[in-house]
């Protein structure tokens, strides 16, 4: 069997998923409350253009950032022909340069610079099985790199596997809205993450769970509260992801 099968079922696999009917409404429905028609939005992480194709929907332009060859590949057919959807083939950490990434055949989610996130998904629950069966040396920019060649954002996606606080290091100025993902297996990452946004700017937060489109919060709290919640989630929570804005309206449940 071709060693690209699995990666190709892997693919077909997220795309049904997040391409799933219905699950575009929802989305836009969720995301419109951070950007709209006319503005700018960063998808880090981009895997199978879920976000970017609902950034668009929403009449944003996009940046779509995905190191994985493969789905660049799949970025470039989805979006190539899009004047308002720019590609970019790199990992995002504190400083440019070049940086290593783990990949998954089976489970392409999953890629991750982290050797740390390897390390602690071992044996947590929820991620017991992966097996990260392959790597890619691939340079590494950042987001304030990003910004300098497209622009500021009004709202920033994060899901880069253990590697948000890194990500986030590379950011100098507030945004006006973003979001990073987070596990159960390494809230360290996540915590370091809350802490640069505070000394960023005055941020609030909110969070959901999984892959739901609903906050988990009534309303905005602030960086010590949401490390509250998250410290105190069982591990069988897994993931999700948190926002921040500087706009605290936009995170009412």
């Amino acid at each position: 069997m071709s060693a690209l099968a699995p990666r190709a079922r892997a693919i077909g696999r997220s795309l049904r998923t997040y391409y799933a009917p219905g699950r575009a409404a929802v989305l836009d429905g969720f995301l419109g409350r951070f950007l709209g028609a006319g503005e700018l939005g960063f998808d880090i992480g981009a895997h199978v253009g879920d976000r970017t194709a609902s950034f668009r929907r929403l009449g944003a332009a996009a940046v779509a950032v995905e190191p994985q060859p493969g789905l660049a590949r799949l970025l470039r057919r989805l979006f190539g022909r899009d004047g308002k959807v720019a590609l970019v083939q790199s990992l995002v950490g504190s400083q440019p340069g070049s940086g290593r990434l783990h990949l998954n055949s089976a489970n392409p989610t999953v890629a991750t610079a982290s050797e740390a996130f390897i390390a602690a998904a071992e044996g947590a629950e929820g991620w017991r099985g992966q097996v990260w069966d392959g790597a890619i040396s691939l340079p590494v920019t950042t987001l304030d790199a990003l910004i300098a060649a497209h622009g500021t954002p009004h709202f920033i996606k994060i899901d880069v596997e253990g590697y948000e606080a890194s990500a986030l290091a590379g950011l100098s100025a507030p945004v006006r809205s973003l979001s990073f993902e987070f596990t159960t297996h390494q809230r360290r990452v996540a915590l370091e993450a809350l802490e640069a946004l505070e000394g960023l700017g005055d941020y609030h937060f909110n969070a959901c769970l999984g892959e739901e489109a609903a906050f988990v919060l009534p309303g905005p709290v602030h960086a010590g509260t949401l490390a509250r919640w998250l410290e105190a989630l069982p591990d069988s929570a897994n993931s999700g992801d948190i926002y921040a804005t500087l706009d605290p309206g936009r995170l009412r449940a």
